[in-house]
Formats: structure tokens, sequence, C-alpha cells
């Protein structure tokens, strides 16, 4: 059995997407050692997957990352446990190499968000994915030229998954959007006053709407059965007065981002009603020493993500002086993000498309009327096992809270499976405690 490698860094960043990559820079620019970790084999995170340095927005932050020293980079790394100590927070990753032990004196949490699926009749078949799920896939190699697909749900990301895979090849049959005309309408204005130092979206949905031109855009239209023999063959979707079906290989499905708050529960961070990570004005969580930024504290997209990257870097190296404009920028994001919430808020319907033998909980195989007569995660998990398999309620909580309007409190350390070897190498998994009480 190896010893893990123990490094001890100013700073500790998880997640190197747009949040976590501003963060690093900002971070070094102030004097400050680094170290990024992310998940992913690359940085860029879910938004920028496959991100290279180049003339686009996040190609020009990353080359700045890679030029800038003081920035230790940790890439295919899982966080699956975390200590408090009186030296700070002992995070241990399991990467490729084995255990990595980070002992930081600050930390800033920039694991962004994830899907949120719904469950309806059909849903499990094969060809039926996450939206970002299949973006991801086709960056990844997966060929889709010549392929039929529809993108249903909600969000702006339907229109980027779409453009993209339309960009390789795939035949892009319709967008169905569970939000209706006045909500988009609403929701464009918002975009067109977002602009600020960090970027705009109007000039981003103009560009999406040329990638798509010949597409069926169908507000109010949302998927409600897949269906095939072995395999997805056609989605049914409805208007709310009228269904019809479209013959296709693979359905793109999402319905919005949900804040992807499990590092930070290992962390101890305390999170709002409505599932976010609080923090105050510097993005300091409730925690001393930790730090969140991006869509962890409410999904707001890249420019929100950046923004709040450079002021949680900035107070925690004490670059005061680099805030002087920050009050404008976060007034401007923090009205898109209600714009965002606001207009792609999801319909009541879509709570009750699960059929009775729908399953809920793909890992544990739990289907919806298993959980309907149970009045909490916890009962839930007590009684039906939901959320115990190996995503740990990653897939299934955001949907149970919309299907039951439970409060999801999955989270539990380790993080997620890892080598028996790393777990004898590594200290006892810590008791639930305050971890303010622990620091000097």
């Amino acid at each position: 059995m190896h010893e893990a490698r123990l490094l001890n860094p100013d700073v500790l960043v998880i997640g190197a997407g747009p949040a976590g990559l501003t963060a690093a820079l900002t971070a070094a620019q102030g004097g400050a050692t680094v170290l990024l970790a992310d998940l992913n084999p690359g940085p860029g995170g879910q938004l920028w997957r496959g991100l290279k340095a180049d003339h686009t927005s996040g190609g020009e932050l990353l080359a700045q990352v890679q030029a800038q020293q003081g920035i230790q980079t940790l890439y295919s790394a899982q966080l699956v446990l975390v200590e408090h100590t009186v030296q700070g927070r002992m995070a241990q990753f399991s990467t490729p190499q084995g255990a990595c032990r980070v002992l930081a004196h600050k930390v800033i949490l920039a694991t962004g968000s994830s899907e949120r699926f719904l469950p309806f009749p059909g849903w499990t078949l094969p060809g039926v994915v996450g939206a970002g799920g299949l973006q991801a896939m086709v960056k990844g190699g997966l060929d889709v030229s010549g392929a039929r697909v529809v993108v249903a749900g909600s969000g702006p990301l339907l229109l980027a998954v779409a453009a993209g895979l339309r960009g390789h090849g795939a035949r892009v049959l319709a967008v169905a959007e569970q939000a209706g005309w006045p909500a988009l309408a609403a929701f464009a204005v918002a975009a067109s006053r977002s602009g600020d130092k960090f970027g705009g979206k109007a000039g981003e949905a103009a560009t999406l709407a040329w990638k798509l031109r010949g597409v069926p855009y169908l507000p109010s239209t949302s998927p409600v059965r897949a269906e095939g023999s072995g395999r997805l063959e056609r989605v049914v979707l409805s208007t709310g007065h009228a269904q019809f079906s479209l013959r296709c290989d693979w359905l793109a499905a999402g319905f919005g981002l949900v804040p992807d708050t499990r590092a930070a529960a290992l962390f101890g961070c305390d999170l709002s009603q409505t599932g976010e990570v609080k923090v105050s004005s510097w993005q300091a969580t409730s925690v001393r020493g930790v730090y969140a930024a991006g869509e962890l504290t409410g999904v707001g997209g890249a420019d929100k993500a950046r923004l709040e990257g450079f002021v949680a870097a900035c107070a925690v190296t004490g670059q005061v002086n680099r805030l002087r404009e920050v009050p404008r920028q976060t007034a401007r994001s923090r009205a898109f993000q209600l714009a965002l919430s606001r207009s792609f808020a999801l319909r009541p319907h879509l709570a009750a498309l699960a059929a009775p033998d729908t399953v809920v909980c793909r890992c544990e195989d739990v289907p919806h009327a298993a959980l309907q007569g149970c009045s909490s995660w916890t009962e839930a998990k007590l009684y039906t096992r939901c959320g115990m398999g190996p995503c740990q309620g990653r897939v299934c909580g955001p949907a149970a809270e919309t299907l039951y309007g439970w409060t999801f409190t999955g989270v539990r350390p380790p993080l997620a499976p890892l080598p028996i070897s790393e777990l004898l190498g590594s200290s006892p998994p810590p008791m639930p405690r305050r971890p303010d009480s622990l620091l000097p």
C-alpha cells in the first residue's frame, strides 16, 4: 500500500470550470500558491468541456491560467473525504495515481451544477439521455452524424446542446421547451441587459439562433413518453392541448440545472431553502476559510461564475482594491439569475409525468409507486434504498425534490466509491459536527 501524496497550497480550488479557473488565476495573481483540482481529465468543467487555450473567451482564460506561476493542477481527481483540523482542511482526492491529500488554509468551492432529470415513462430506454450528457458524449467521440435527435426539457442549455449536435452532423428534429412564449420573452429582455466585463448574452443567443435556423423551436411543449422495443424509437410530446410523436434515435432531455453541493456538504457548508450554498457578499460560506463561487451558489451562467470566482479569490488573498466595479456587475448578475429562475420555472404538470411503475432511482431500481407513500428523503432511503446506489442520489435527489417536495439529505462520506487501498491509507471519515469549533 502506497502512502498518499500530501500537498499544502495556500488556496485549494475545487472545480476547473469558469468560476474555478478565474479563482485560481486571481488568487495566484495575488501571490498565493494554488492547487486547482477537478474530477474531469482536463479543464473547462461541464460548460467548457474539452476547453483548449485559444481565442475564445474560455480559451483565453485557460491560456492565462497555464502561463501564471504558482498554479498546480490536479485533474481526474474525485473528492472523497474532508477532515477539519486545527491546521486547516484536509481534503482527500482519489486519482488514477492513487490517493492525494491536500491540506489547505483556504478553500474555494467551484463545483458547478448538474442536470435535473424528471422521470417519465420510457426515460430508462437506451437512447434517452441527459441533454448535457449527450453533448459530453459527442465531445468524447460519439458519432451522431445523420442521427435523428429531439432535444427537450427546459433552459438555455437546450439551445446550446442542439446547436452543438447539429454542428456534429446530427439531424435535430425539434427543440421542445416547457416554458411558454411570455416567459421566454421576459428572459430575452433580461439577457439583453446582462453585458459586463466578462461578456454578454445577446450575442450568444443570436449565434445559437443562426446555427439552429430551420429547426422547430416548440415552447410550452414537453416529453410525456419515450417508446421503443429495447431502444428508443420515438418520443411523444405534449403541448398541453394535444400530443404528437417524432421518430428519433436520441432524446436529449434536461429540465434545467441544479447546484452541485455535494462537496460543500462534506465541508459542512449551510445551504439555503432552495438548495444553493449560502454565501456572503465576499462569497464566504458558513464555514470559516471556505468560499464558494459559481453555479453551486445559484445557477446563472458563465458570466456569474467568473465574477464570483474573481470575488472569492480577491477576498481570500486580500486584493480588495480590485473589487471596485464588482457591486455594479453583481447587480446585473443577480438580475439575470432571477430572470433565469423565473422564466424557466418548471410547470406543475411535469411532476405528474411518472407512472406508478416508472423507475425514479435507477441505481436501486425504485419505482414511483414505492416512493409515493414516503414522507421524506430519509424515510425513502430507509424503506426503499432510494439514493443509496453508486450515484449517491445525484440523479434521483433533484428528481425527488421536484416530484415529492423533499429536501435532499443524501450526502455522506466517502463521496464516491474508491479503492479499498485508498481507504486503508486514510483516516476514518469524521463524524458530523460543527467544523468551526475545531478552528482557531
